[in-house]
């Protein structure tokens, strides 16, 4: 099967993997397709005479399709179009036509590839194994936009010359399939190198040249602000961005291949893709199997609801605030893929909720909402994948093979994030499927489950310390026999037809509470789990913008605590690495902040040190985007200006010690605050302690 589809000159060419390399095949007989739906048969008639006079328009024909899941079919307007970058400007001038709403557009906007697999039947899932060939930059040539090395492969290589040298050498001997670039912005810079070194055999694809497919953006998303780089093509070859890739990232080759199968995403779309645009992908699918079109816009209205209705529904997930404090003899238990299998077990779809054959409300806890008995498409979409997870989990319960398990988890993480994006998408506005009534039904069922199984817990002798969304924190409930955990999984998975199992054993958790007050944070905690490892959440140590050597110190007090159990103890070992801080010994690469640009350096109000760390860097000739991450160090907190900072690339040899003196304190406070210790409270025991503890000077 080919695994990359170019489009090249107006045709498409389609690149097939085969034991020495790969193969080209030329179509020149396709053209994409758009539909167009109208609620008079005259509106389409005229719709259909007028496109003949389009150029970019090869034909048009009326063609019977379904225009959501619980439509029969319609006649829509099938429109074939000359070449894949007209579609945009033929369905906005249609969308231009009569008043607004006159005429409906579907599959208008799919990604270029994946538009030619579905409506060619293409499977983009390769038969044999692909070849890869990997290229790093450091971060500060990239910015700057100038090559001085680069590793292949691992080997590092100097020299504009010997660079392009070694890479055309290793492209020749790999024949590989797909590059792995740190960021997309090697393309164009290699290309420019190899013109300044009049080096005019040098390519990274099959064929001479490259293309660019979009130019960097920004955008925001949950109130984050964001960066899309660049992206780039090369004839015959994957490109795989790592500075702009989630599913690579998070899990590997092999689950980035599974979603390709399971959505009909080439492996390059795949690879640049959001879960939400990967998710999409997957219920396209499934909507072209049943002959649904995929509307351009949603215009699903939200149904009427009561002032009550409304005050109900607009909760989140169910939440206990934690008890704060040190817990002995934890268990957690967490329902498996609570939310997808919520969706599948009641029957969750946009057109099963409050539908209108069934009007009467009786369902939904809480709400009244109505759930049809007949099946819903996104149950459909998302029990294979609960089905395909559940047996992979099993399977590596039982295989021991280093490979098979690497691509089995690889696989299992690729179908958990889909499977922890599907609840959110459904309130997505954009979402091309998406309704928020789904998305209070699921919320508003887990809450019934979560308060069902607490039930079931407490009265079998077990209390519970903790809740959130799909996890409980039991301890067993004083001078009270109790139910084993096990037998209460099993009671509660038979009450609530969704499998509750047992996660994780604790020694002992720690519930850290809310800055400046008395209130347990959701989710913030750490423990010792009964085989010796610890789990940290939420603390800075598993913060990213939290330099190396406060990570590693905090996860160093925690152990102290946990081996004798005294504050002072952990104060001492504070004390000493505050010492270290303060004697300017501390490599500045262990004090790197790394954070992310919400703004352009010109809309910054505030001097805030990213603000100078943005305003250096443009000073300094490699600008920051807004949503593209910054590293630098703090070198001087006491002035405003860009002195402040120095970036990482900097290799900065100092650094301010007060600065860091407070962030290290503010994560020690993260450690005893479960025992009341605010951080007033360490300063004030450190101030009165000594220099002679032996622990300051040999821990």
């Amino acid at each position: 099967m080919p695994y990359k589809f170019d489009y090249h000159n107006g045709d498409v060419v389609a690149w097939t993997a085969t034991s020495d390399g790969a193969t080209a095949t030329r179509i020149d007989s396709y053209t994409p397709t758009i539909y167009v739906g109208a609620d008079e048969h005259e509106e389409l008639a005229t719709a259909k005479q007028h496109l003949t006079e389009l150029p970019a328009v090869s034909r048009t024909t009326v063609e019977q399709w379904r225009t959501g899941f619980r439509h029969d079919e319609e006649a829509v307007l099938r429109v074939d179009i000359e070449h894949i970058d007209a579609v945009s400007d033929v369905a906005s001038t249609i969308a231009g036509w009569g008043t607004p709403g006159t005429y409906r557009l579907y599959n208008v906007d799919l990604t270029r590839e994946f538009r030619f697999c579905l409506e060619t039947e293409q499977d983009p899932v390769p038969d044999r194994s692909l070849r890869t060939v990997s290229i790093d930059a450091p971060t500060a040539q990239l910015a700057r936009e100038h090559l001085q090395s680069i590793a292949v492969d691992g080997d590092t290589v100097e020299g504009e010359t010997e660079i392009l040298k070694t890479i055309t050498e290793r492209l020749e001997t790999i024949d590989p399939h797909v590059l792995s670039l740190s960021s997309s912005r090697l393309v164009p810079q290699l290309y420019e190198l190899a013109d300044q070194c009049g080096m005019e055999s040098f390519d990274l694809g099959r064929l001479a040249g490259y293309d660019t497919l979009a130019g960097q953006s920004t955008y925001e998303s949950y109130g984050q602000v964001g960066h899309s780089p660049a992206r780039y093509n090369v004839p015959g070859r994957v490109i795989v961005d790592r500075s702009n890739t989630f599913m690579w990232t998070e899990t590997n080759l092999a689950g980035c291949l599974y979603l390709s199968e399971q959505s009909g995403l080439p492996l390059q779309e795949l690879a640049w893709a959001s879960i939400g645009r990967i998710l999409t992908a997957i219920q396209i699918s499934h909507a072209r199997d049943r002959n649904v079109l995929v509307p351009w816009h949603s215009w699903r209205h939200e149904r009427f609801k009561s002032m009550r209705q409304l005050h109900d529904a607009d909760r989140g997930g169910f939440t206990l605030a934690p008890d704060v404090g040190v817990h002995d003899n934890i268990h957690e238990l967490d329902f498996s893929s609570l939310y997808p299998n919520i969706i599948v077990t009641r029957n969750i779809s946009p057109e099963t909720v409050r539908c209108e054959c069934h009007p009467d409300p009786a369902d939904v806890p809480g709400l009244g909402y109505s759930i049809c008995p007949e099946p819903g498409y996104l149950p459909d979409v998302l029990e294979p994948l609960i089905e395909d997870r559940d047996a992979m989990k099993r399977e590596l319960r039982e295989t021991d093979d280093p490979q098979r398990r690497a691509a089995l988890n690889g696989q299992s993480s690729a179908i958990k994030w889909i499977l922890v994006s599907c609840f959110g998408y459904q309130g997505f506005s954009n979402a091309k499927f998406g309704r928020i009534e789904c998305h209070e039904a699921i919320n508003a069922y887990a809450r019934e489950i979560l308060l069902a199984a607490k039930t079931i817990l407490e009265s079998n002798g077990w209390q519970v310390v903790h809740g959130i969304v799909d996890s409980l924190w039991v301890t067993p409930q004083p001078d009270t026999s109790q139910t084993s955990i096990d037998t209460l999984c099993e009671m509660v998975t038979a009450e609530s037809d969704i499998r509750l199992e047992h996660e994780a054993a604790y020694d002992w958790v720690a519930f850290v509470p809310q800055r400046n007050s008395d209130t347990g944070a959701l989710t913030k905690y750490f423990g010792r789990s009964t085989d010796g490892e610890y789990k940290y959440r939420g603390i800075e140590c598993r913060q990213r913008s939290t330099p190396t050597f406060i990570k590693q110190t905090q996860r160093e007090l925690v152990k102290t605590l946990a081996e004798h159990k005294d504050p002072e103890r952990v104060c001492e070992l504070l004390a000493a690495r505050l010492d270290e801080l303060r004697s300017g010994t501390i490599p500045t690469d262990d004090l790197r902040v790394e954070i992310r640009v919400s703004k352009s350096v010109d809309a910054y109000t505030r001097n805030t040190r990213v603000a100078a760390a943005t305003a250096r860097a443009k000073q300094l000739g490699c600008p920051k985007q807004p949503g593209e991450q910054i590293s630098f160090v703090v070198v001087d907190d006491d002035v405003s200006t860009v002195d402040r900072v120095q970036l990482a690339f900097e290799q900065p040899e100092t650094y301010d010690p007060e600065f860091y003196t407070t962030q290290l304190s503010r994560a020690a406070e993260s450690v005893l605050s479960p025992l009341g210790w605010t951080e007033q409270k360490i300063r004030s025991y450190l101030s009165d302690r000594t220099d002679t503890s032996l622990v300051r000077y040999y821990s």
